[in-house]
């Protein structure tokens, strides 16, 4: 993948550079703040090879591209100014849930690989330990146990960095807020009792090690105190004069107000869920189970993490062991529909993004390339997390170390039988589910029969009546759309764009074109042809609507290479050359060929049939549509 021109597209669909406030990235996403999100294109961000999907969510403007996020991003980084611009003109207003959403998620998403390799080492030390390989009291498990415990006995400082940035405020003035929480003559005081005083005021004296909610309190308060320094302080003392006044102030509120009440409030917090579940785990289980998969698909799901990581510091959390539910309820999805289908390049897509998932936790590949497309599993998935997540619940199962719930995460949960339990439990309802209730949408097995035997006519519009001739009545009406090129004929699931390949725009199929002509495949009305002449759509005179699009990202050669024959609102008969291209002259440029024929208003009707044909000329029989 070229990663620099992905990133170059990315730039100008968002609406370029001055349209970006801020970027940063998670495991699978490019988080935008945009200052207008009308002026991003997301139709055209969708089609991009290498774009998984686009959500609006949290305030934030989200680019889905999947494990390969962070070299888009690095190319990202290098274009001048992005996400250096101030905020100040931002024409869009925001809830003040979406903007807390915005700041929690844009806090917690730079720090996901030092949190989920951490997570993941502390679990490889559970194991090590537990089979007796390694001694809690050598130096080799204190060296490793080190490496995976800083981050989080760190948090206030990284959460103060990243903070401070999503805010654009001075980001080590946040890292140190937070490293004053954990600086030793602050912590010495704890053996002395739990309360001082400052300049006479009572200070109740916490334990801020692995906290989140002091520090995001603290710098939410900081970046508006820095802006009202910057505004009656001179320019030419800001340098000094800021930082300074901002610890003097910060640090002594954080510890005498902001630093109790967070702690207290995350405790409560916490408290709630685990009264939740204890009064009702089955319940709080299984609606943590099902609602997991729809929060990771907006992105909500990083919101609940500073109280995991609060309940984790507190001793466990029980939200994400029965969130786990969901993430195992995804996979088992992916290997239902790795054993089902005979398609075979949706099985190696249904491989492809269950691996990753079962090692890492990292399902957005699964939602977004198997889930979404095929939305009758939404159901599956729903209900195999909450009844996963309800059994989770009922045993009290908590995770104890942070990481993302995958097979080699198994031992960060406790108990971990029954963790084992409930997520085999997810995973198999999810697997037999897809397996013997299917993941295609559409129809009942006597109506595919029925339109097996009508593909076998040639005629352009036929009826078919009941087997039995009982009755006169319409059944199914069938209409044949012709080729509209001459060349290979390929699965759409073989197209190198998730928008075409997932059937987002609707089912169809694809030509490796031999002779550069496009021809109309029906009679009708041309319905649009595209500025750039590389896409054409058709609307036949029975109302299917046809799109041809000619090359992957052919957009971009902005109608060079091709010649149009007919104008838009022309009426056309089947056969009539629509237009021309230079197939040489487009693969020299670097692009893809193979053209797409879809049919866009695909939910209109019972099923698409496709030829069988290897090799098509243009006029013969490519789609029955029934």
């Amino acid at each position: 993948m070229d990663y620099n021109n992905l990133a170059k597209q990315i730039l100008k669909l968002v609406g370029g550079e001055e349209n970006i406030s801020s970027v940063v990235h998670c495991a699978t996403r490019l988080r935008f703040k945009l200052r207008d999100n009308k002026k991003a294109n997301k139709i055209e961000l969708k089609k991009l090879n290498g774009v998984l999907s686009v959500v609006e969510s949290g305030g934030e403007f989200q680019v889905v591209i999947g494990s390969d996020v962070s070299y888009v991003f690095n190319e990202l980084k290098k274009m001048k100014d992005t996400g250096m611009k101030s905020d100040s003109d931002v024409t869009k207003k925001e809830s003040v849930a979406s903007k807390i959403f915005g700041v929690i998620s844009g806090s917690f998403s730079p720090l996901i690989p030092a949190l989920a390799g951490s997570g993941m080492l502390k679990a490889l030390l559970t194991v090590l330990t537990l089979t007796g390989l390694l001694s809690t009291h050598s130096g080799t498990y204190s060296i490793l146990s080190a490496a995976g415990n800083a981050v989080f006995y760190f948090l206030p400082i990284f959460l103060g960095i990243t903070c401070a940035i999503k805010l654009e405020a001075n980001p080590y003035v946040g890292g140190v807020i937070g490293a004053a929480l954990l600086e030793p003559n602050l912590t010495a005081l704890l053996a002395l009792g739990k309360t001082t005083t400052f300049v006479g005021i009572p200070v109740v004296l916490m334990n801020y090690s692995s906290s989140v909610f002091p520090i995001f309190i603290s710098v939410c308060i900081f970046a508006v105190f820095e802006r009202l320094l910057k505004k009656i302080i001179h320019k030419d003392v800001q340098m000094f004069l800021v930082p300074m006044l901002s610890l003097m102030v910060m640090v002594p509120l954080t510890v005498i107000a902001f630093g109790p009440f967070g702690v207290y409030a995350g405790r409560a917090i916490g408290a709630g869920v685990t009264f939740l579940s204890d009064r009702s785990g089955i319940l709080t289980g299984a609606f943590m189970g099902a609602a997991w998969t729809f929060l990771t698909v907006f992105g909500l799901h990083w919101s609940l993490v500073p109280i995991i990581l609060s309940n984790i510091a507190s001793g466990g959390d029980p939200i994400y062991a029965m969130a786990a539910a969901a993430v195992f309820a995804q996979m088992g999805l992916a290997f239902g529909i790795f054993i089902k289908t005979k398609d075979k390049e949706l099985k190696t897509l249904a491989g492809a993004t269950l691996l990753p998932a079962l090692l890492s936790g990292v399902t957005e590949p699964i939602i977004y390339g198997l889930l979404l497309r095929f939305k009758r599993t939404i159901p599956y998935v729903a209900i195999a997390g909450a009844i996963g997540g309800a059994v989770s619940g009922v045993f009290g199962v908590q995770e104890k170390v942070f990481a993302f719930p995958s097979a080699l995460a198994t031992p960060a949960f406790s108990p971990m039988l029954m963790y084992v339990i409930a997520m085999m439990i997810s995973f198999a309802i999810a697997t037999l589910f897809t397996v013997f209730l299917g993941y295609e949408s559409k129809s009942k097995s006597n109506e595919s029969s029925e339109v097996s035997e009508a593909s076998e006519s040639s005629e352009s519009s036929e009826v078919i009546k009941d087997k039995n001739d009982k009755s006169d009545s319409l059944l199914l009406k069938k209409e044949i759309i012709a080729s509209p090129l001459t060349g290979e004929v390929k699965a759409l699931s073989s197209v190198n764009d998730p928008v075409f390949s997932t059937e987002a725009m609707g089912k169809g199929i694809a030509i490796e074109p031999a002779i550069g002509e496009v021809v109309s495949p029906v009679n009708g009305i041309v319905k649009a042809i595209f500025p750039t002449k590389h896409a054409v759509g058709i609307i036949s005179d029975g109302g299917v609507e046809i799109l041809i699009h000619i090359g992957i990202n052919t957009v971009q050669l902005d109608g060079k290479y091709f010649t149009k024959m007919v104008e838009q609102g022309a009426k056309v008969k089947q056969g009539d050359l629509l237009i021309k291209f230079d197939i040489e002259k487009i693969k020299e440029a670097g692009y893809q060929v193979i053209t797409p024929v879809i049919i866009t208003n695909t939910d209109n009707y019972v099923d698409i049939l496709a030829s069988n044909t290897k090799e098509i000329k243009k006029g013969e029989t490519l789609l029955t549509i029934v």
